[in-house]
């Protein structure tokens, strides 16, 4: 190959996806989690972590099935996250020191309040009454607690996970919101186009399901109270919707440059073909009802890939199944694409795993690949009261054989944190 062919549009290295892996409600590894998704199975369930008596929601898509050595959303997140980037890595064909810089999506870590008064009760009885906030930092400054230090530093995942896997330069982490696993693989793609790099450890992991998180979505009336049946509650676009369902799950994307994949004889899964981001000041949680900033940000993603809007053959919505979310995310789509939006289709995964929040960008990442590696679109599911409203082919509750080359990848996140990634296939 010449030394364009290694080039896009605008002269930078093109960037390839040669390892992926994911963790969800659905299972663990690659394998598993397509054949569910492709098979519209839901990974929604009752929780059992914690308890929901007298909780409107009580339903979600935590990961349930793995054993942990500690039960915190810290270990959580890492444990996800070290599973999927083992898994990314195998198909990759790396090993050892992984030699590139780390890009880590992860949930805003603190400590449970259980956890907060359980510390506080190891006071010393002439420390109470009293304030619980001083009565733990006066435990922790008398006996200092390294492993529940951990636990409550937002780094922690990160470096854990560099050491592991001996990643170059200090880890990022960030926390975009509902973006996050969006925003941290267009990081690790910035890297390798501006020549910093030529690989990239890019993840997105979320463990933090808890009672504290779920009352906290519940408070903002922006979860589902459909809890029965729980496979039943995430509906995209469909009239009848009422909110997301709080999820958890991972995903690693081994990213690289396409010259030193094509160099060292990797498989290319695809090619991270274009990245778009837009803020959106309107309101803390709210998107703008006229999705001006939706609107920028899948255009920006187009405009980076160099491709037109007749050129995406499928989107991966974000499609969170709450009322305004979903007809924002309808706007911004049916401006952008025009009439031409009755000819893409368009699915929710979420339908499924439900809402995996810092994960979900880099998750919906990996599945969009497996789109076009396998050549099936997965179905929305529950989709039998469609929203007049909103009119979409949303691959209605069954997959579909369907050979797509270029998908779009919406993310658009709490805060007005949106992101857009445009995939396609390897080139030929």
């Amino acid at each position: 190959m010449t030394k364009a062919a290694f080039r896009d549009h605008l002269g930078r290295p093109i960037v390839a996806v040669t390892g992926m892996g994911v963790i969800t409600s659905l299972g663990q590894g690659l394998k598993d989690n397509w054949a569910a998704l492709s098979g519209g199975v839901s990974g929604i369930h009752g929780i059992t972590r914690f308890p929901v008596d007298g909780l409107n929601t009580r339903i979600a898509g935590t990961v349930d099935f793995v054993e942990l050595p500690a039960e915190n959303p810290v270990e959580r997140s890492y444990f996800y996250a070290r599973e999927t980037t083992d898994e990314a890595l195998a198909q990759a064909g790396l090993s050892g020191h992984f030699g590139g810089p780390l890009f880590l999506a992860a949930p805003p870590i603190e400590p449970e309040w259980s956890a907060r008064f359980a510390l506080a009760d190891r006071a010393p009885p002439s420390q109470r009454p009293g304030d619980a906030y001083d009565r733990f930092l006066t435990v922790l400054r008398d006996k200092p607690d390294p492993a529940l230090h951990e636990a409550w530093l937002f780094g922690a995942i990160s470096e854990r996970l560099a050491d592991r896997f001996g990643t170059r330069g200090l880890p990022v982490t960030l926390s975009t919101a509902c973006a996050s696993g969006a925003t941290a693989i267009q990081l690790g793609v910035e890297a390798i186009r501006q020549g910093r790099t030529d690989r990239a450890l890019t993840v997105g992991t979320d463990g933090s399901v808890t009672a504290e998180a779920l009352i906290r979505f519940a408070l903002l009336s922006a979860l589902s109270t459909q809890n029965d049946p729980p496979q039943k509650a995430s509906k995209p676009f469909t009239k009848d919707r009422d909110g997301f369902v709080i999820a958890e799950g991972a995903a690693t994307l081994v990213l690289e440059s396409l010259e030193s994949a094509v160099a060292r004889g990797a498989r290319v899964l695809g090619i991270m073909k274009g990245c778009g981001e837009k803020a959106d000041h309107f309101h803390r949680t709210r998107s703008s009802p006229d999705g001006g900033p939706a609107i920028a940000t899948i255009r920006a993603a187009l405009e980076d890939a160099g491709i037109a809007e007749d050129g995406i053959g499928y989107i991966n919505a974000h499609g969170t199944s709450t009322p305004e979310n979903d007809k924002m995310e309808y706007l911004s789509m049916s401006t952008v694409f025009g009439e031409g939006l009755s000819k893409i289709p368009v699915s929710s995964n979420k339908s499924m795993i439900g809402h995996t929040l810092t994960a979900a960008g880099a998750i919906e990442a990996v599945f969009s690949l497996q789109t076009m590696l396998t050549g099936t679109l997965p179905p929305t599911i529950n989709y039998q009261n469609p929203d007049p409203t909103i009119v979409l082919d949303v691959v209605p509750n069954v997959k579909r054989d369907k050979q797509v080359s270029a998908v779009l990848s919406n993310s658009f996140g709490f805060g007005g944190q949106n992101a857009s990634l445009v995939m396609t296939a390897e080139p030929a």
